[in-house]
């Protein structure tokens, strides 16, 4: 699955393994900098998603600016 189509809850779980596996140790370097890359943008990824909810609950609680007229 595409990074695009991960759920948040999806990339969140991938993203805990992700650490588990770099805290757990004994990876080779380049294993443990494509595990850092990979978790770097699964963060990023739940990021986009936490503010796209949080835009859409601004979008839904705040009084529309036509009503202030």
């Amino acid at each position: 699955m595409s990074e695009e189509r991960l759920t948040y809850e999806e990339a969140r779980a991938e993203l805990v393994a992700t650490v588990e596996r770099l805290e757990a140790g004994g990876a080779t370097l380049e294993e443990s900098l494509q595990l850092w890359e990979r978790g770097e943008k699964l963060a990023d990824l739940c990021q986009s998603h936490l503010e796209g909810a949080r835009e859409r609950l601004k979008a839904r609680t705040e009084p529309d600016a036509e009503d202030d007229d």
